[in-house]
């Protein structure tokens, strides 16, 4: 492409600022901060980076919770040139250790109660030559607030913002970590012509209108899809509220939509679940909510009907996987419904295509399958990342035969609507029939008796694998048993689906972005003794 047809994403943060200066950008607790003021922070570590001789093409690590210099540092990084590498804060030393050695990073911004995971990826890479503390630096490192201080003359004596590096459609700006489901974690190269596209298709179909008068509530980390949900409003000017703390508090939550009238959030469904499950949710004004997106997993259709009878009609559904940062398919408000009996309710399905991407259902040999029929389910587009950084074999093996490969298993009706049966390595096979762990999942939750559930298939010596269940119960009078869950699966569901074994335990291990973890879930059954060892 020629670079005439490319802008770097770091200018959305520069539009923004001169549109609207004194127009609340952040907000955490009491504290609030303009964009002209963000942007002349971004503007000061920018010029203290490029004197500390950071280029094109470097590699910032990130490690920190939420809070405005995460914030920035992406806006930081792009308009450098850079590559922006934030972790999940709650990651140990070791695996943070890798991030750093894998992605090749040069400079790490870090929470001052991350010191160990510094010394971890300075032990593990070469490459870290400059390390950056939001707090009290030690010695050696330099201060973030330091260097912002130290430079916010460089760009209000000129009057001018300092320039953006000058980038090609393919110029890598994020490296986005995949959750590592299995084997090490990749790095998806997000590249500014891409992120362009997404940035674009996320404002036109999850939130379409939005404006400066609208504000977003981050309660994930930035890391990941809400950094990603974070630019949008960025983009149109809309304010970001950050959560006080690192745990989400259902009471707080609602208190910060009411105060800050927020009219949009990015979460995933267990999150939304807890929070309309949560008395707050009745006790605070939510009438401002205009998106409530939701993504990572389908939700489970008792509890999308919940959502709808406390939130009304503002749920959109998005799938997509880093790869190509959630551009697969949206189900919009309007494809919502609480009535099973409505045709609008669009009952599991996680919607249609989204503008400018192509969805198909492949076989093992790359062919179309017929509408109705399970296989995987791949797209390609504008959307779809640049590859896996220094990683050939998985790049080629995602991108082969002219389609990115999700991994996950569905099916396509009639008129393009897409259904997701499961994950490939979710699926199992009992006495040769394909068992879909979500169906027998949706089945149970229907019990009023679970709160939760994860379904996976063992090895078994005579049916080759079969399902055990985990569930958490739910708060009834008389808690339910095993038994009770079978004659409810009974006329439910077939009876090759059923888990022949089920235990009952307190919660679900999830993710730092609150999704159930079943290899988490697999290894606690192994370690209690509860199933054997894989061989």
């Amino acid at each position: 492409m020629h670079p005439a047809q490319v802008m770097n994403l770091g200018q959305l943060l520069t539009q923004t600022a001169r549109l609207f200066p004194q127009h609340a950008g952040l907000i955490q607790g009491d504290e609030t901060w303009t964009w002209k003021a963000i942007h002349a922070r971004v503007d000061a570590m920018v010029a203290a980076l490029r004197h500390k001789g950071m280029k094109k093409g470097d590699k910032i690590l990130v490690q920190s919770r939420n809070n405005l210099q995460l914030f920035e540092s992406c806006w930081v990084a792009f308009r450098l040139g850079c590559v922006w590498v934030p972790t999940n804060f709650r990651l140990t030393p070791p695996e943070i250790s890798y991030l750093g050695a894998s992605s090749g990073a040069r400079l790490m911004i870090y929470e001052s109660d991350f010191a160990m995971h510094v010394d971890a990826v300075r032990a593990a890479s070469d490459a870290l030559e400059l390390v950056v503390c939001i707090g009290n630096p030690r010695a050696g490192e330099s201060s973030y607030e330091g260097l912002v201080q130290e430079h916010a003359a460089d760009s209000a004596e000129s009057g001018e913002s300092v320039e953006c590096a000058a980038v090609a459609y393919d110029d890598p700006l994020w490296f986005f970590y995949t959750s590592g489901t299995t084997g090490k974690p990749k790095a998806g190269i997000l590249t500014h012509g891409q992120m362009a596209f997404v940035v674009t298709n996320h404002l036109a179909e999850l939130i379409p209108c939005t404006t400066e008068k609208d504000c977003s509530i981050a309660v994930a980390p930035l890391s990941h899809g809400a950094g990603i949900h974070a630019l949008l409003n960025v983009a149109r000017g809309a304010a970001t509220v950050m959560m006080p703390g690192e745990r989400l508090e259902p009471e707080s939550f609602w208190q910060l939509v009411e105060r800050h009238a927020v009219s949009n959030v990015f979460t995933v469904p267990t999150i939304v679940k807890m929070l309309v499950e949560h008395p707050a949710v009745d006790r605070y004004d939510h009438s401002s909510l205009r998106y409530v997106i939701y993504a990572g997993a389908p939700m489970y259709r008792i509890d999308q009907k919940l959502a709808l009878g406390k939130l009304g009609k503002v749920l959109v559904q998005y799938f997509g996987l880093g790869e190509v940062t959630g551009n697969i398919t949206v189900l919009t408000p309007d494809m919502h419904s609480a009535d099973d009996d409505d045709p609008r309710a669009n009952i599991g399905s996680c919607g249609r295509a989204r503008v400018g991407m192509e969805v198909a259902i492949l076989d093992a040999a790359f062919q179309r399958v017929a509408a109705g029929t399970v296989g995987e389910i791949c797209c390609r587009g504008p959307a779809v990342f640049n590859g896996y950084h220094n990683n050939p074999d998985a790049t080629a093996k995602a991108l082969q035969g002219g389609w990115f490969h999700t991994g996950d298993l569905g099916r396509m009706d009639g008129r393009g609507l897409l259904y997701i049966t499961g994950r490939e390595s979710d699926m199992y096979i009992s006495g040769g029939s394909n068992v879909y762990p979500r169906e027998v999942e949706e089945v149970l939750l229907t019990h009023p008796g679970v709160a939760e559930v994860a379904v996976l298939g063992v090895p078994d010596s005579k049916w080759g694998e079969i399902g055990v269940a985990v569930i958490v119960r739910g708060a009834s009078a008389s808690p339910v048993d095993e038994q009770a869950l079978l004659a409810h699966l009974d006329g439910r569901c077939a009876k090759y689906r059923w888990p022949r074994r089920m235990f009952f335990w307190d919660a679900l291990p999830k993710s730092g972005y609150g999704k159930v973890t079943k290899k988490d879930v697999l290894r606690l059954l192994t370690e209690r003794g509860d199933i054997a060892p894989s061989s």
